[in-house]
C-alpha cells in the first residue's frame, strides 16, 4: 500500500450524450496524467455522458457487459488508476449516477449517488434511482470513499465515510454556475469551497473535489476543482471556467499528524449517534402509519451489545412507513 502518492483532477468539458467522444477525452487525459507522474486521476460527475441527460439516460448507461466499461478497464491497466463519472445500469434495469474506481484493469468500487437533487435546475430523480449505501473501500492508495456532488452537502454522508475508515474522500461533481454577481466566483462555488475545507479539516481526510467546465443547454459549469489536505489546507486548485489538470502529492503521514492533533474520529460516540437517530426517526414517523411508540433510548453499552439490541428490536416491531422526502 502506497503511503505517499500523487493524485490529480482532470477538469474537463464533455459532450452531452456522446460517450465515444467523452471516452476519447478520458484517454487523452489519462495518457497525460501518466506522463506527468500522476498515480490516481479523478474525473467529474457524469463526465463520460454529460449531466443534463433526461431521456438519454438508458441510451448512455453502462452495464457490466458494456464495451465502454471494458475499455475503461483496459485504460486503467495501460495508464493510471482513475475515477470515472458515468450512468450505471443494474440487471434489474435501474439506472444510477455512479462514480467508478478503476485500477490495474479492474473495477474496484462503485458509489451510486445517494442524494439526487430535485430543486432549481435539477431533476435527477426523474430518470435515476437513489443509491442506498455509503462505503469506504480498500485500494493500493489506502482506504478511501467516494461521494457524488450533492452527497457532500449532507454532513451525514462524509461522517459515515470517515467513520468507515476513509483517509481520502473523492468527490466528483457537476456544479453549475448559480448566483453569479460581480465577483469572480458564483455564490454556490464559494459555498463549495467552504464545505470542502470544513469537511477535510473536521474529519482529517484528504479531499479531492473534481468539478467540470463547459456548457449544456445554456447552463455553464464553473470548474475550480481542488485538492485539500487533512487540515483543510489547499494543495492545488484548478482554473475557473476552463479545462485544466491539477495534481498534488498526498500522504498518510499527514492524516496521522492531523488526527493526533485533533482526534475527533477517535472520540466519536457511535452508540450515542445511533440511539439519538432512532429516537428522532420514531418521533418523526407519520401519525396513523402503524409505527410503534418511541422506544426508550438504549443503554450506553459497547457497540456489539447495542447492535444485538437493535437487531432484536427490528425483529419484534413493524418497520415505520417512510416519510415522503421534501427537497
Amino acid at each position: 500500500m502506497a503511503t505517499t502518492f500523487t493524485v490529480g483532477v482532470a477538469q474537463v468539458d464533455c459532450r452531452l450524450g456522446d460517450v465515444e467522444a467523452n471516452l476519447a477525452i478520458y484517454e487523452r487525459e489519462l495518457r497525460e496524467a501518466k506522463a506527468r507522474g500522476i498515480d490516481l486521476l479523478v474525473f467529474p460527475e457524469l463526465s463520460l455522458t454529460g449531466y443534463f441527460l433526461k431521456d438519454l439516460v438508458p441510451a448512455v448507461a453502462l452495464d457490466r457487459e458494456s464495451q465502454v466499461l471494458r475499455r475503461l478497464r483496459e485504460l486503467s491497466r495501460e495508464t493510471v488508476a482513475f475515477v470515472a463519472g458515468a450512468v450505471e445500469e443494474r440487471p434489474e434495469c435501474r439506472f444510477y449516477n455512479a462514480a467508478m474506481f478503476f485500477d490495474g484493469g479492474e473495477l474496484v468500487h462503485v458509489h451510486r449517488k445517494v442524494y439526487l437533487p430535485t430543486y432549481g435546475l435539477f431533476d435527477e430523480l426523474r430518470d435515476l434511482a437513489r443509491g442506498d449505501r455509503i462505503r469506504a473501500f480498500e485500494s493500493r492508495f489506502g482506504r478511501a470513499a467516494m461521494l457524488l456532488c450533492e452527497d457532500l452537502w449532507h454532513p451525514s454522508a462524509a461522517y459515515v465515510a470517515a467513520l468507515d475508515g476513509a483517509l481520502t474522500l473523492i468527490v466528483p461533481s457537476a456544479s453549475p454556475i448559480a448566483g453569479l454577481g460581480r465577483e469572480v466566483l458564483p455564490e454556490n462555488a464559494a459555498y463549495w469551497q467552504r464545505a470542502n475545507r470544513v469537511t477535510a479539516e473536521s474529519y482529517g481526510v484528504h479531499l479531492i473535489y473534481a468539478n467540470r467546465v463547459g456548457f449544456e443547454d445554456g447552463i455553464g459549469f464553473w470548474g475550480g476543482s481542488e485538492i485539500l489536505g487533512p487540515a483543510g489546507e489547499m494543495l492545488a486548485r484548478a482554473a475557473y471556467y476552463e479545462a485544466d489538470m491539477i495534481a498534488a502529492e498526498v500522504s498518510r503521514a499527514a492524516v496521522r499528524r492531523r488526527r493526533i492533533v485533533a482526534p475527533m474520529i477517535r472520540d466519536e460516540d457511535i452508540d450515542l449517534t445511533i440511539n439519538e437517530l432512532l429516537r428522532i426517526r420514531d418521533r418523526r414517523a407519520p401519525a396513523g402509519a402503524g409505527a410503534p411508540p418511541p422506544a426508550p433510548v438504549a443503554a450506553r453499552t459497547p457497540m456489539r451489545a447495542t447492535t444485538r439490541k437493535l437487531g432484536a428490536k427490528t425483529r419484534q416491531t413493524a418497520k415505520p412507513a417512510k416519510t415522503p422526502r421534501r427537497r
